[in-house]
């Protein structure tokens, strides 16, 4: 494809570039502009292929226009997109190898009321979690199961960070997700709340669970300390997942995975 069809593409400024490094390093800059940076070819081919809105710009490489599908060149035509030197590229992409497109892409705005206004939910909780690849792993895991949602609270690692933009591909924008002070502001919207407690101490095995009330959330724990007693105090069922006797324990993202699939299936009370 040569060059020229795309010499209307500006080219990357210096300001643009360092705000770009910015919403990458820093979640108070994703805050104040509301904004995060997704990187992959294939996430943000398929925003462009829907002409999603959440786009706020796209940073092409000059090798990646070259070589990309002539119907993602087309889409790119009708966005604002910045050219950018291979070698400024590489400084500004979090990702071990590049593929020379990245975007700007604004925050989902979800209703919680709406949510819990459904005669039937399930959602998790994922409480202290701190680990970018976990919390990547359990948004793409409730987004498979159908689930309604996910709750984070407020010092879980924050959902935007590029590590968990890339673990997500794309899935960020179709689960809706929300921080939450603790456990006990989902008690209000009389939500039942199942808790994970890999002590099995008070805990039932979780194939004894037959059914769950139609509002149900999981809990999940941090990933070396599990919940806090306060959580496990506010739940009504706490539930173990009967492992092998030489396993010491699963990661908090598996034990997300098992519990949903599981609970997705139970019929409501």
């Amino acid at each position: 494809m040569p060059t020229s069809d795309f010499s209307s593409f500006a080219e990357l400024t210096a300001a643009q570039s360092s705000r770009i490094k910015r919403l990458l390093k820093e979640k108070q800059v994703r805050d104040a502009d509301q904004v995060f940076v997704m990187e992959g070819a294939k996430p943000i081919r398929e925003l462009l292929r829907v002409k999603s809105p959440a786009i706020e710009a796209v940073v092409v490489t000059q090798p990646y226009l070259d070589t990309c599908e002539p119907a993602v060149r087309r889409s790119l035509e009708a966005q604002r997109v910045y050219l950018c030197r291979n070698t400024l590229f590489e400084k500004l992409s979090d990702a071990t190898s590049s593929q020379g497109i990245l975007a700007v892409i604004k925050k989902p705005a979800w209703e919680q009321a709406g949510i819990f206004k459904r005669p039937q939910m399930l959602g998790i909780y994922g409480e202290c979690l701190q680990d970018p690849t976990n919390v990547g792993t359990i948004i793409r895991t409730a987004a498979a199961f159908g689930l309604d949602g996910l709750w984070l609270s407020a010092d879980s690692a924050d959902v935007f960070n590029p590590k968990i933009v890339r673990a997500t591909a794309g899935t960020l924008l179709k689960l809706p997700v929300f921080i939450v002070k603790d456990a006990g502001n989902l008690a209000r919207f009389q939500c039942t709340l199942l808790a994970a407690d890999s002590s099995g101490k008070h805990a039932r095995r979780l194939d004894e669970i037959t059914s769950i009330p139609a509002k149900t959330i999981i809990a999940v724990g941090n990933e070396s300390r599990g919940l806090s007693s306060d959580t496990l105090r506010a739940a009504a069922i706490r539930f173990h997942i009967p492992i092998s006797q030489d396993a010491e324990s699963l990661n908090v993202a598996a034990s997300a995975a098992v519990a949903a699939y599981y609970f997705s299936r139970l019929p409501r009370e």
